[in-house]
């Protein structure tokens, strides 16, 4: 008589560089009915009998062996979703825009302390963020090209993933509770169909340490998929939604499927797939 919490289940694992031999070895802990290689840098196991034990012990040796590891029911094809929403700072992009601008200030050990704690959810995201814009007064506006032209830089595996949801036919969206000079750029950038940012006030070439309109908090960027996606005409089960701060919580709850990247442990806990060593590329990797 089969447990009732023993299932079947299919489990990718994938790393950087020179990674076979640990795939290998993680692989053969889980006794699959098959390995499938998908690349020089990923497996996939199929026909694992799961159990909440197993789960464990394969988590704790692939992230010691410095793998991500990600169970799934069944085959998954991307054609399934129809769109892909993502948050823009430390997901899309390496940096924290807000803490590379108020560097310019001098300040950015007082704002990156603010925004590390309101991504780990400690702080109200729409307060924190008044916050750390009040500090920004007076910093002339061309700070932010700065920051964009000097600092800002892709995550790794960015482009490779949305050249391959593009050509699948997927919708892209760009949702930040960081600022409409960086998302407006990227869009034209990467080719992006939607973006929705916070836009900084600026008077006479100067911030003014103000936001114009209603901050894009959790809610707000919940509200903008469920938006874009009545907007489609798809539900949110259609949709992938990145993440990496408690902020990405509410529109990556609602979504078909939501991946923690590098991602804060409350967001790694409560998403479908937690991607801590690879890039975005390597949610390519979870398809058939």
């Amino acid at each position: 008589m089969n447990k009732t919490n023993d299932i079947t289940m299919n489990l990718v694992l994938q790393g950087l560089d020179d990674c076979m031999p640990r795939l290998e070895r993680i692989a053969a802990l889980t006794a699959p009915q098959r390995v499938t290689r998908l690349s020089s840098t990923a497996l996939r196991c199929d026909g694992i009998t799961f159990s909440p034990a197993l789960r464990q012990t394969i988590e704790v040796a692939a992230h010691a062996a410095q793998l991500d590891a990600t169970y799934m029911m069944g085959e998954h094809r991307l054609s399934d979703f129809k769109l892909v929403a993502m948050d823009m700072d430390s997901t899309l992009i390496t940096i924290e825009c807000i803490d590379e601008i108020a560097d310019m200030q001098g300040l950015k050990p007082q704002v990156a302390a603010i925004t590390e704690a309101a991504m780990r959810g400690e702080l109200d995201f729409a307060e924190s963020l008044r916050r750390r814009v009040a500090l920004l007064k007076g910093l002339d506006a061309s700070a932010l090209a700065r920051v964009y032209e000097e600092r800002l830089q892709l995550s790794p595996g960015a482009e490779r993933m949305l050249q391959a949801v593009q050509a699948a036919g997927l919708k892209t969206l760009l949702v930040s509770g960081g600022f409409t000079y960086f998302t407006d750029r990227l869009k034209a950038r990467l080719g992006l169909d939607y973006t929705h940012a916070n836009q900084l006030e600026i008077v006479d070439g100067k911030l003014t340490g103000k936001v114009v309109g209603d901050i894009v908090d959790a809610e707000g960027k919940r509200a903008t998929v469920e938006h874009v996606c009545a907007a489609l005409g798809i539900t949110p089960g259609e949709a992938i939604v990145m993440g990496d701060g408690a902020n990405d919580l509410k529109m990556m709850g609602i979504a078909g499927m939501s991946v923690a990247f590098r991602a804060k442990p409350v967001v790694r806990e409560q998403a479908t797939v937690a991607l801590n060593f690879v890039g975005l590329d390597g949610i390519l990797n979870l398809f058939g």
